[in-house]
Protein backbone atom coordinates (compact mmCIF):
# COMPACT_ATOMS: atom_id res chain seq x y z
CA UNK A 1 0.00 0.00 0.00
CA UNK A 2 1.28 3.46 -0.88
CA UNK A 3 1.51 6.25 1.70
CA UNK A 4 -1.22 8.82 1.08
CA UNK A 5 1.00 11.64 2.30
CA UNK A 6 3.95 13.17 0.52
CA UNK A 7 7.38 12.47 2.04
CA UNK A 8 7.56 16.09 3.22
CA UNK A 9 4.15 15.94 4.93
CA UNK A 10 4.95 12.55 6.52
CA UNK A 11 8.23 13.97 7.82
CA UNK A 12 6.41 16.98 9.26
CA UNK A 13 3.83 14.72 10.95
CA UNK A 14 6.54 12.53 12.46
CA UNK A 15 8.43 15.58 13.72
CA UNK A 16 5.40 16.51 15.80
CA UNK A 17 5.55 13.29 17.82
CA UNK A 18 7.03 14.24 21.17
CA UNK A 19 9.60 12.16 22.99
CA UNK A 20 9.03 13.84 26.36
CA UNK A 21 6.35 15.87 28.09
CA UNK A 22 3.69 14.00 26.16
CA UNK A 23 0.04 14.35 27.08
CA UNK A 24 -0.01 10.92 28.83
CA UNK A 25 3.13 11.81 30.81
CA UNK A 26 1.65 15.13 31.90
CA UNK A 27 -1.59 13.46 33.00
CA UNK A 28 0.27 10.82 35.04
CA UNK A 29 2.45 13.50 36.66
CA UNK A 30 -0.61 15.60 37.47
CA UNK A 31 -2.34 12.61 39.03
CA UNK A 32 0.74 11.73 41.10
CA UNK A 33 1.04 15.30 42.32
CA UNK A 34 -2.66 15.49 43.27
CA UNK A 35 -2.41 12.36 45.41
CA UNK A 36 0.67 13.65 47.19
CA UNK A 37 3.65 12.01 45.55
CA UNK A 38 6.74 14.06 44.85
CA UNK A 39 8.98 13.05 42.00
CA UNK A 40 11.62 14.06 39.50
CA UNK A 41 11.38 13.78 35.74
CA UNK A 42 13.94 12.63 33.21
CA UNK A 43 16.83 11.37 35.38
CA UNK A 44 19.57 10.88 32.79
CA UNK A 45 21.74 8.97 35.27
CA UNK A 46 19.34 6.02 35.31
CA UNK A 47 19.14 3.48 32.48
CA UNK A 48 16.65 4.50 29.81
CA UNK A 49 16.08 7.98 31.27
CA UNK A 50 12.80 7.05 33.06
CA UNK A 51 9.86 9.42 32.61
CA UNK A 52 9.17 9.75 36.36
CA UNK A 53 11.45 8.92 39.31
CA UNK A 54 10.10 8.55 42.84
CA UNK A 55 13.41 8.29 44.68
CA UNK A 56 11.84 8.06 48.14
CA UNK A 57 9.99 4.92 47.05
CA UNK A 58 12.82 3.53 44.83
CA UNK A 59 10.32 3.41 41.99
CA UNK A 60 10.36 4.62 38.39
CA UNK A 61 7.41 5.08 36.10
CA UNK A 62 7.69 4.54 32.38
CA UNK A 63 4.77 6.03 30.44
CA UNK A 64 4.55 4.06 27.21
CA UNK A 65 2.58 4.86 24.09
CA UNK A 66 0.60 1.78 23.08
CA UNK A 67 1.54 2.14 19.39
CA UNK A 68 5.29 2.68 19.78
CA UNK A 69 5.88 0.24 22.64
CA UNK A 70 3.43 -2.47 21.44
CA UNK A 71 0.94 -2.79 24.28
CA UNK A 72 -0.15 -6.46 24.02
CA UNK A 73 -3.79 -6.83 23.04
CA UNK A 74 -4.38 -3.07 22.75
CA UNK A 75 -6.34 -1.69 19.80
CA UNK A 76 -3.83 1.17 19.56
CA UNK A 77 -0.92 -1.21 18.95
CA UNK A 78 -1.79 -1.75 15.29
CA UNK A 79 0.78 -2.15 12.53
CA UNK A 80 0.68 0.29 9.61
CA UNK A 81 -0.23 -1.27 6.27
CA UNK A 82 2.68 0.23 4.33
CA UNK A 83 6.37 -0.58 4.84
CA UNK A 84 5.48 -3.53 7.04
CA UNK A 85 9.07 -4.82 7.30
CA UNK A 86 10.31 -1.40 8.43
CA UNK A 87 7.63 -1.10 11.10
CA UNK A 88 8.08 -4.64 12.41
CA UNK A 89 11.83 -4.06 12.78
CA UNK A 90 11.20 -0.68 14.45
CA UNK A 91 8.72 -2.17 16.92
CA UNK A 92 10.98 -5.15 17.72
CA UNK A 93 13.80 -2.72 18.48
CA UNK A 94 11.57 -0.63 20.75
CA UNK A 95 10.30 -3.66 22.68
CA UNK A 96 13.82 -5.11 22.98
CA UNK A 97 15.18 -1.78 24.29
CA UNK A 98 12.28 -1.56 26.78
CA UNK A 99 13.07 -5.04 28.13
CA UNK A 100 16.78 -4.24 28.51
CA UNK A 101 16.03 -0.92 30.21
CA UNK A 102 13.60 -2.48 32.66
CA UNK A 103 16.05 -5.27 33.49
CA UNK A 104 18.84 -2.76 34.16
CA UNK A 105 16.59 -0.66 36.40
CA UNK A 106 15.48 -3.73 38.39
CA UNK A 107 19.10 -4.89 38.74
CA UNK A 108 19.91 -1.46 40.16
CA UNK A 109 17.21 -1.92 42.79
CA UNK A 110 14.38 0.13 41.28
CA UNK A 111 10.73 -0.92 41.08
CA UNK A 112 9.55 -0.42 37.52
CA UNK A 113 5.96 0.61 36.86
CA UNK A 114 4.82 0.75 33.24
CA UNK A 115 1.80 2.92 32.52
CA UNK A 116 0.25 2.44 29.10
CA UNK A 117 -1.21 5.37 27.21
CA UNK A 118 -4.67 3.74 27.08
CA UNK A 119 -4.75 3.49 30.91
CA UNK A 120 -5.07 7.25 31.32
CA UNK A 121 -8.67 7.03 30.05
CA UNK A 122 -9.71 5.84 33.55
CA UNK A 123 -8.01 8.19 36.06
CA UNK A 124 -9.71 6.66 39.12
CA UNK A 125 -8.47 3.19 38.26
CA UNK A 126 -5.00 4.52 37.41
CA UNK A 127 -4.85 6.38 40.71
CA UNK A 128 -5.70 3.21 42.61
CA UNK A 129 -3.08 1.24 40.69
CA UNK A 130 -0.37 3.85 41.29
CA UNK A 131 -1.07 4.02 45.01
CA UNK A 132 -1.00 0.24 45.26
CA UNK A 133 2.20 -0.21 43.22
CA UNK A 134 4.15 2.69 44.70
CA UNK A 135 3.42 1.67 48.23
CA UNK A 136 0.06 2.54 49.69
CA UNK A 137 -0.57 6.15 50.50
CA UNK A 138 1.48 9.25 49.82
CA UNK A 139 2.19 12.04 52.24
CA UNK A 140 -0.26 10.65 54.78
CA UNK A 141 -3.20 10.74 52.38
CA UNK A 142 -5.81 8.06 52.55
CA UNK A 143 -6.52 6.07 49.40
CA UNK A 144 -9.41 7.67 47.57
CA UNK A 145 -9.30 11.06 49.28
CA UNK A 146 -7.31 14.19 49.83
Amino acid sequence: MVDRLSPERRSWNMSRIRGRDTRPEKLVRSLLHRIGYRFRIGNRKLPGNPDIVLAKHRAVILVHGCFWHRHPGCKFAYTPKSRIDFWQQKFRGNVSRDCRTQALLREAGWRVIVIWECEIADPARLRERLQHEIGGTAAGLKVGGR
